[in-house]
């Protein structure tokens, strides 16, 4: 349908009768709701990546609001497109430092405007035969995108329409009215501007709100507080704090140290540097006389203080710990407790017995095989992580962007290049280019980078100083005086960089830091959000961090998405969308992959060996280390360590894991595994409840349900409860459903038989409920498929959006009899049902296709398909497509067999009768076959981010 006809629709749709089907085009009211993760910033977006050209009206604009669509205008700026923007100086709003941002987008020209009360917000973009624009309250902010109630309409226009004449005309006259934008108006901008009381200065943020001369708990201290406080009474000696890096957990500490009111405290930490902070935020908290408080280090000896704050490198000495009666401290605290492992730590803990002792750490979770669990007793007091964390505003927000690294020859950096490819002087002048693009907060560089290797590290530092760019390397060879220096002369300006390799990962407090540089292979999400962390204290010197990721041809690419999600469950479903859609981050941060970024994280999403034995067996003991047991699926589920379903399926089920990795804390038969094996394979996923509400019913007190009871039991449970369903239910849960080698694999596995017209439990279910062990893995599995099914919608057969198997899609659709998947192949249909299977980049060998197939979505709202060949007008299926008044058509799709054997599930859709047309189309080996060519109408609009996902090659 050409656009003409879509904006006729939508307009009626809009317009005059919302039950008439719309299309893109459909007018759109855009309020932020970040309850819903559902922004302007979203909508913003998208106009922008996909237009041929824009120009924006704004009056204000932020740093922060306009980094949020950097990535999208560098991404037009590789396709030769360019826009315009107007703005002005309004109320002294805009200050140089964003004018200055603005003149480093090469695609983007910039006009000042002189007319007073210049105060619009418009945004118009270009299409190919139409024009969208959005115009409402929204000025170009982050405030204004992401948070702000504002109110912000979207509407298109063909190029010849009235409204967008007017607009287009008044456009043009206000710009050849302006000035351009160019260094020497910033030069004198700046020599007078005045920052406006009226603007929002950046909020003191120390680490604490303030109230008055008082310092008082913020939400997440008070909670915390309340649960330390609870932890104790119930005659605990020890307390583990988990908190994401600059969430308050000093203030934290000394507000509990406060309410525990100790006669003796001691504070025990690996750097005096960051002691010396600690004691003067105590202080400020506990209040009382200079004489109260003490450190113990290489540089004082002030042992009778009563608030004692201590490194760990001299308290550990025997000549001093032995000082202290071993009862001498009420209440230890343990900061970077997760360092406990290492063998002073582990001296002074035997040692001491306090009352009370608290460990606080960002990641409890390490790689050296310490259990900081089992030390605190597994009292996990509080924990806070990143997202939350940005949530409840604790955190500096941060700007990051996935940027492609540099390419020579066709070649992205990878973890084999070697350092002359590293360091090459094209490389570091791409390097430069893209960190003074993306920027950071009033373009005044204070920035750590990681490298991959400290050779690289060493050479980019002394390259990027003989450049201008005042740079120093430090490596874990420097002592901590350097360290210490360096990140003073940081602080001080006097520096703009530190390239390093891991030593800044933790334990080093530079509240300046506003832009973080990512170098290297992503080697764990924990070191990512150490790195990412470094910049996320809140400070009154910055608004923001930027974060730029160059992201190379790295096998580790993956595990991006889950980092910055917080999502480490190794579904590569959940890594696409959180790829695609970055919407889940909350609060004034933003996540944006340049176009090529993203396509190398879903390359390494696809060749990503998630279920390998070794990667299963690290989460398993991880979480068994936190739990201090053996983990079971519901605590996978809940505990988002690692999707259920990966372990339960790896070996035919959990228990055969369990078996290999000799962690089974019972046995059963092979016979009573392959009714595990069946639920891991076909039921744990939870996609339709009714099997797993008669499992429970027969694993309870009932012993027979007829189909009456079956349908009442299904009402119950707010289940559809059709004859239809009921059936299917039954045929699934006595293996008659499966046919072929599915069959066979399941050979024994049915869970129920009929007997006089009755389901009751399979004699081998009867059997194995005599196995406790048995029955326990059997309730666990069954737990956790009733958590999984609160993701599909329990009222419909499928859910949009989610991901099928074809022998899901024929049970869920109540076939009779599963059919092998290369009989379906395309689509298959009966009784009234059509599915289809649509691979949309199928590559040069998509299995068993003789035609070149242009399988296309063409829009959210059109497929053009093609039929199997050889097929005619008068084929069985075409008629059915002709005529489809009593069929219901399904339509199922996956990127590319690099994802699987799963398909989306993207709707119902009606044929465009008009478009049904017999095509012939050559074979791979010459000959010539009629195919069926059509278009579909989605039923439901396809969200454009997951469109863009699904159509981007």
């Amino acid at each position: 349908m050409n656009s003409s006809k879509l904006l006729a629709q939508s307009l009626k749709h809009g317009f005059i009768d919302k039950d008439i089907a719309g299309s893109q085009l459909d007018p759109k009211l855009i309020v932020n709701q970040p309850e819903k993760q559902d922004f302007l910033l979203n909508t913003l977006q998208e106009e922008v990546e996909s237009c041929r050209s824009f120009f924006f009206s704004v009056a204000f604009i932020t740093q922060d609001g306009l980094n949020s669509i950097k990535t999208q205008l560098a991404d037009l700026a590789q396709r030769g497109i360019s826009g315009r923007l107007l703005t002005s100086t309004y109320l002294g709003f805009n200050d140089p430092f964003v004018f200055e941002s603005l003149l480093r987008i090469p695609n983007l020209d910039v006009r000042i405007s002189s007319k007073n009360g210049f105060h619009s917000k418009g945004y118009l973009f270009e299409r190919s035969d139409y024009y969208t624009f959005i115009i409402g309250s929204s000025n170009l902010t982050m405030s204004a995108l992401k948070l702000n109630y504002e109110w912000n309409i979207r509407l298109s226009s063909l190029d010849y329409g009235e409204v967008i004449l007017q607009a287009k005309n008044h456009l043009e006259d206000e710009w050849s009215q302006s000035k351009p934008l160019d260094s020497e108006w910033i030069q004198k901008y700046a020599e007078t501007y005045q920052q406006p009381k009226t603007v929002v200065q950046p909020d003191m943020i120390e680490d604490e709100p303030v109230l008055g001369e008082y310092i008082v708990p913020n939400k997440m201290q008070k909670m915390a507080l309340k649960n330390l406080q609870e932890l104790r009474e119930t005659g605990a000696k020890k307390g583990l704090v988990i908190s994401a890096t600059g969430t308050g957990k000093t203030y934290l500490a000394a507000f509990d140290v406060a309410q525990f009111a100790p006669r003796r405290f001691l504070f025990i930490v690996h750097r005096e540097q960051i002691l010396k902070k600690a004691k003067e935020s105590f202080k400020k908290i506990l209040g009382g006389n200079d004489s109260d408080y003490g450190i113990l280090s290489g540089n004082s000896k002030e042992t009778e203080a009563k608030y004692l704050f201590a490194t760990i490198q001299t308290i550990s000495k025997d000549n001093y710990l032995e000082q202290f009666p071993q009862d001498y401290f009420d209440y230890v605290l343990v900061d970077e407790v997760h360092k406990a492992g290492a063998g002073s730590y582990q001296k002074v803990i035997n040692y001491l017995d306090p009352k009370f002792l608290l460990g606080m750490t960002a990641t409890p979770e390490r790689t050296d095989g310490f259990n900081i669990f089992e030390l605190f007793d597994y009292n996990i007091a509080y924990e806070i992580r990143l997202q939350e964390a940005l949530e409840e505003d604790l955190l500096c927000p941060f700007n990051y962007f996935g940027v492609t690294d540099y390419e020579k020859n066709g070649q992205i950096i990878e973890t084999t290049s070697d350092l002359a490819e590293l360091v090459e002087e094209e490389r570091v002048r791409y390097l430069i280019e893209k960190i003074n693009y993306y920027g950071c907060y009033q373009n005044d560089a204070k920035g750590l980078v990681f490298c991959s290797r400290k050779d690289e590290a060493k050479k980019l530092a002394d390259l990027f100083s003989s450049k201008g760019i005042r740079s120093v390397y430090l490596s874990g060879e420097d002592d901590i005086d350097e360290r210490e220096k360096q990140i003073e002369r940081l602080e001080d300006g006097i520096i703009s960089y530190i390239f390093t390799v891991d030593i800044f990962n933790e334990g080093v407090d530079i509240p300046k830091i506003n832009q973080i540089i990512l170098l290297r292979n992503t080697q764990s999400s924990i070191i990512f959000i150490q790195q990412l962390g470094r910049g996320l204290r809140k400070d009154p010197s910055k608004k923001f961090v930027t974060v730029i990721d160059f992201i190379g041809n790295y096998r580790n690419n993956y595990m991006i998405p889950m980092a910055l999600s917080g999502d480490v469950s190794g579904n590569k479903n959940n890594m696409r969308k959180d790829t695609f859609d970055t919407s889940y981050i909350s609060g004034l941060s933003a996540v944006n992959f340049e176009a090529v970024a993203k396509e190398k994280i879903y390359s390494a999403i696809d060749s990503a060996k998630l279920d390998s034995v070794s990667a299963l067996k690290k989460a398993f003991f991880q979480l068994k280390m936190r739990l201090n047991r053996v983990p079971y699926l519901l605590d996978f589920k809940e505990s988002n360590v690692l999707d259920p379903q990966l372990v339960a399926t790896k070996e035919s089920s959990y228990y055969g894991f369990l078996v290999k990795i000799h962690e089974n804390e019972g046995t059963i038969s092979e016979a009573d595994n392959q009714l595990m094996k069946f639920f891991s394979k076909e039921l744990l996923s939870g996609m339709r409840k009714q099997e797993l509400v008669v499992i429970r019913a027969l694993v309870g007190e009932i012993n027979q349900l007829s189909t009456a009871d079956l349908q009442s039991l299904f009402i119950k449970n707010g289940l559809t409860a059709t004859d239809e369903v009921v059936n299917s239910v039954i045929n699934v849960l006595t293996i008659d459903f499966y046919a072929g080698g599915q069959a066979k694999s399941y050979h024994g596995a049915a869970f129920i038989q009929i007997e006089n017209g009755q389901v009751i439990s399979s004699a081998q279910l009867k059997t194995a409920l005599n196995n406790e062990y048995f029955k326990f893995l059997l309730m666990d599995a069954l737990k956790t498929a009733e958590k999984n099914s609160e993701k599909y919608d329990i009222q419909n057969k499928y859910t949009l959006y989610q991901k099928y198997k074809r022998r899901d899609v024929l049970r869920l659709g109540c076939w009779k009899q599963q059919m092998v998947d290369q009989n379906i192949g395309g689509y298959t249909y009966k009784d009234g049902k059509f599915a289809i299977f649509m691979t949309i980049e199928k590559g040069e060998d998509f299995k068993g296709a003789q035609i070149a197939y242009e399988d296309t979505i063409l829009d959210q709202n059109k497929v053009l398909y093609y039929t199997k060949a050889p097929r005619h007008i008068d084929s069985p299926e075409v008629k059915i497509l002709r005529r489809p008044e009593n069929w219901v058509i399904y339509l199922f799709a996956k990127k590319s067999d690099d994802e699987g054997k799963d398909f989306y599930f993207l709707g119902q859709v009606t044929p465009e009768i008009n478009t049904i047309k017999e095509v012939v189309k050559e074979t791979k080996d010459g000959d010539r076959k009629s195919v069926v060519e059509l278009i579909f109408s989605l039923k439901d609009q396809l969200p454009s981010t997951f469109f863009k996902y699904l159509t981007t090659h």
